[in-house]
Formats: C-alpha cells, structure tokens, sequence
C-alpha cells in the first residue's frame, strides 16, 4: 500500500497546521496526515512546526513556549496566508482529534529543537490514550532521545524515525537505536533504491519528506517507498491498496 501525508494538512490551501488546513486535507480523502507538536507555557499541546511566532503573525514576537493557551488564542496566525482566513488560531491538539475521523493515521511530529520542551512526551501519550488514539498514530522526531522516552511511556505505539542528516548506513543507525520503529522518514534527497531495500529488510516503511513534484514522486514510487509527506493534494490525495495506478499520469 501506498499512504500518503499531508504535511501539516492541506497547507497551499489553508494556514498550515490549522483546523481549516485539516478539514481541507479532510475533503481530499486522505489516508494520513501530519502534524507538529508543542507545549506552550501552561504545558497545552498546540499544532504549530516554527518555535518562533514570527511567520504566523508578524507582530507578535518570541517563541510560542513563552506564550500560554489563553494568549496564544489571541494570535491571529490566519491572516498572513489570506485576508478570508482572518481569526484563525493555532489549535490544540485535543482540537484536532476532536474533528479528525479515526480512520486516518495522524503522523504526530514532536518539535523538540533547538528548544526542548520538557515533558512533552508524557503529556503527548496521556493525551492520546484520553482519546484512545494511541493504537492508530504515527509520532515522529528529529529528536531521537525523544522518541525513546514515548517508547518508554509507550511500549506499543507506532514510531517514525525522522532525518535530516546524511548518513553513511541510516538504516543500520536506525536499527541500533533499538526503538522498535515503524517507519523512517528521510529527506527526499537521502532517498535512494539501496536506502529503500536495506530498510525493508529490516522491516521499516520508507516516507521521504517533503515531495511536492509528481515527477520526483512517480520516481520514488517506482524504487519502493511506502508513501511521501507531501504538500501537493495532487499527491496526498492518493493512496492506493494494490499495484496499479501506483504513479501520476501528467496530464
């Protein structure tokens, strides 16, 4: 099976990471979705990838971490995207679950740099089994110490190995962190047939971040990734079960 994420929801259609970017990815019958998480200054989980509030609202200044739940709903993070998205939040993630179908796996990114947020990982699975999602998720970092303490809080939820580094064998890295991981995430420019077929053998899925051109993602397809992250609805509204049509004819 091919699945396909919509990377932060449908994000060329609506302010990213927000519920109206959801509900867009929603429209599109995706099969997955990603999201990034973090804590604000009263430890609430809100869906939002910059550490810094300065691309969402330009006058307002420092990082979300600084920020309680309350002040941050102040923020108007719509308006920069489109004058019709004005008064759009950031959400929360309990906001998120709440309007998401339980059919489509939600790939749950922890943003744990270059600012930790201490005791996201507890506060995240405790969330998750509040709404008994905790069997039909996806968490992923760049943070690596991170994933280890959910797989400590969490001996059986699904974990994707994200990276952004060039290594020498990432898959034989992978495999040495002992996480028991369900997937890694590599960059689309790491990704190649032996980097494919090592991870396989291992019994990882394969999803390259981030593809945006049909061209490169019938190529990746072609040597055997499982799925992409994608901001292209052209690409993650495709998800396929079986072995045709597994590519995008250019019309």
């Amino acid at each position: 099976m091919i699945l396909n994420f919509a990377h932060r929801g449908s994000l060329t259609e609506a302010p990213e990471n927000t519920l109206p970017a959801m509900e867009k990815a929603i429209q599109h019958n995706v099969g997955a979705i990603e999201l990034d998480v973090q804590l604000t200054k009263d430890n609430h989980l809100i869906v939002v990838h910059d550490q810094n509030f300065s691309r969402y609202n330009k006058n307002t200044a420092g990082l979300i971490k600084d920020y309680t739940l309350e002040e941050i709903k102040k923020v108007d993070v719509g308006s920069v995207f489109s004058n019709s998205y004005q008064g759009v939040t950031l959400a929360t993630l309990e906001e998120v679950l709440d309007m998401l179908p339980e059919d489509i796996l939600l790939n749950i990114e922890i943003k744990n740099s270059p600012f930790v947020h201490e005791g996201i990982e507890n506060i995240l699975v405790n969330c998750l089994l509040d709404y008994n999602r905790l069997g039909n998720v996806l968490i992923s970092s760049f943070d690596h110490d991170s994933l280890k303490t959910v797989r400590k809080l969490a001996p059986n939820v699904k974990l994707g190995l994200l990276l952004n580094h060039k290594l020498f064998k990432p898959w034989v890295y992978a495999r040495n962190l002992e996480l028991n991981l369900t997937s890694i995430h590599p960059n689309v420019k790491q990704t190649n047939k032996k980097l494919i077929r090592e991870s396989h053998s291992l019994g990882y899925k394969v999803y390259p971040y981030t593809v945006n051109k049909v061209k490169t993602y019938n190529r990746l397809v072609n040597i055997g990734v499982d799925g992409v992250f994608s901001n292209n609805p052209e690409i993650f509204a495709k998800s396929i079960n079986n072995n045709q049509d597994r590519v995008i004819k250019i019309s």
